[in-house]
């Protein structure tokens, strides 16, 4: 027996209003699990998230290997959590450790200088765009939403028509 993970998240700003309020009530969560190796060893952002939890959720920062080993663990099937992620190379690395999902939820990814804007809220180098490929050659849906109630836009075809994959 294995935790139901409702929600696989990616988003460069994790816990935020949006999310809070609207993905945790809309799929029913009962833990919000940020995973990020570099959160979970920088001890102010771990608690300002932490501190954004909505009210009656939890929410915790761990590494990369502790959700992985947490998540095959029988003693945490009882969880049902949003899993939040920073990057699409984090959320590989969740699903390669055996995390079982069928679509990835795509948030916002920061602009920097080694990425490309894709969509209005996503921004994508080559790692990012090698990860999203890995994804859409297992059937996993790459879902573009901000909210719960957006429609839903498909990663695989804005990457296709900036010619990236």
């Amino acid at each position: 027996m294995t935790m139901d993970v409702r929600l696989l998240r990616i988003d460069s700003r994790l816990l935020h209003g949006q999310v809070t309020t609207n993905w945790a009530k809309a799929i029913k969560v009962n833990r919000i699990l940020v995973v990020s190796d570099r959160v979970a060893h920088d001890l102010t952002r771990k608690t300002l998230i932490v501190q954004a939890a909505p009210p009656g959720i939890r929410a915790n920062v761990i590494t990369v290997e502790k959700m992985i080993r947490i998540y095959h663990d029988p003693r945490f099937a009882f969880l049902k959590p949003m899993i939040l992620v920073e990057d699409p190379v984090d959320a590989r690395c969740v699903v390669e450790g055996g995390i079982k999902i069928d679509s990835i939820n795509i948030g916002a990814i920061s602009f920097d200088t080694t990425r490309v804007m894709v969509t209005d809220a996503i921004a994508v180098n080559a790692a990012d765009v090698e990860a999203f490929k890995w994804f859409h050659d297992r059937g996993i849906k790459l879902d573009v939403r901000k909210v719960s109630n957006d429609s839903s836009k498909n990663l695989w075809k804005s990457l296709s028509e900036k010619g990236l994959v």
